[in-house]
């Protein structure tokens, strides 16, 4: 266990800002990291638990208090079975169980960050959410000082959400075990239609999994979505904001104020998501709001491949963003009367 004092905490988020952490340590085992949350809540002191830093935003004041970056290591695959925790790196066990010639997860290549924060936000991409194949969340729960085994059921996950954002102060997650699928080297199949559509093959059908993740991989380094020193639109936290999920009325008050604004002609995306409801694009509502791609003048801007994500060019702060995402809220909000939500966790700032 490493513990450092006025420690820079920019460098271990992909956003590359924020201040320093009063104090900053580093575990390695589930038992450092149990005995250091321990110690932080016995003496009240605030506690930051960081995973791979890829959906945090913290502010240029840093943080007055102990950030406890988790850097366990695990892989073990027994079958089918997956167990990771929660320090190892996403990307990297994806491409393990497709090596392995598993299916599940294939299409969540090249996400950013821990496995230990996949469930927190239900991480989801091209198709797949981790809720589709974890089983299990091994954590450690601060209102009882107790380890805890979580069923699937237990975790309460919906689109990026669950159990374990709710209640962000209760929960750290320790270990995640998944059930993958032997489909002999083929993908599950595929359920998102631009990855079908690249592939030449339907929706609903299977290829191989390692063909299938590599496709993603390309499809992601396109908007921008895989990690890259040298590109500053990977400077992100990849999607900011999530997708609206509209009641069917509001959704249809929602077209009318569209067409009443582009034209009759113009129909916005809209996807159902469960009964009485409907899912649409943020990147659209961006995009239509007049923030294209590559927005902005100063430091912190609008990916010039994707406008779904807000970068750092390099020398911007955190204040710098915020500004940046604020004035895309204000803007949507303004054109089409529907409030952006941030997928980032903000730590001492607020949109």
């Amino acid at each position: 266990m490493q513990e450092l004092h006025d420690a820079p905490l920019a460098p271990l988020t992909t956003f590359r800002l924020g201040g320093p952490a009063t104090r900053l340590v580093t575990a390695v085992t589930d038992d450092e990291v149990i005995a250091t949350v321990r110690e932080a809540d016995d003496a009240g002191t605030p506690l930051l638990i960081i995973g791979g830093g890829s959906n945090l935003i913290i502010g240029d004041k840093g943080f007055d208090g102990t950030a406890l970056r988790i850097a366990t290591k695990g892989f073990s695959l027994d079958g089918t079975t997956l167990e990771l925790a929660a320090g190892e790196i996403w990307t990297d066990a994806v491409a393990r169980t497709v090596e392995a010639g598993l299916a599940g997860i294939e299409c969540l290549a090249g996400i950013p960050g821990s496995a230990g924060a996949t469930p927190i936000q239900n991480v989801g991409a091209y198709g797949q959410e981790v809720s589709s194949t974890l089983t299990e969340v091994v954590a450690y729960d601060r209102s009882t000082g107790r380890t805890v085994t979580l069923t699937n059921a237990d975790c309460g996950f919906s689109y990026r959400h669950s159990r374990f954002k709710r209640h962000p102060e209760r929960w750290v997650v320790l270990r995640v075990r998944f059930a993958l699928e032997d489909a002999h080297g083929l993908s599950a199949p595929l359920k998102y239609a631009e990855t079908a559509r690249v592939l030449g093959v339907e929706p609903g059908d299977r290829v191989p999994a390692e063909t299938a993740r590599d496709t993603v991989l390309k499809l992601r380094a396109g908007k921008g979505m895989v990690l890259d020193p040298e590109d500053h639109d990977t400077w992100s936290a990849g999607s900011f904001f999530t997708n609206p999920i509209l009641t069917d009325r509001a959704y249809a008050e929602f077209v009318a104020r569209v067409r009443a604004r582009l034209g009759d002609e113009v129909t916005p995306p809209g996807f159902p998501d469960g009964e009485g409801r409907t899912k649409t694009s943020a990147a659209w509502l961006i995009d239509r709001a007049g923030f294209t791609k590559g927005y902005g003048t100063g430091p912190a801007r609008i990916s010039t491949k994707h406008t779904l994500a807000l970068t750092n060019r390099g020398a911007a702060t955190t204040e710098d963003l915020l500004a940046l995402a604020r004035e895309v809220v204000a803007g949507v909000q303004e054109a089409f009367g529907i409030t952006l939500v941030n997928e980032p966790v903000t730590v001492g700032v607020s949109l």
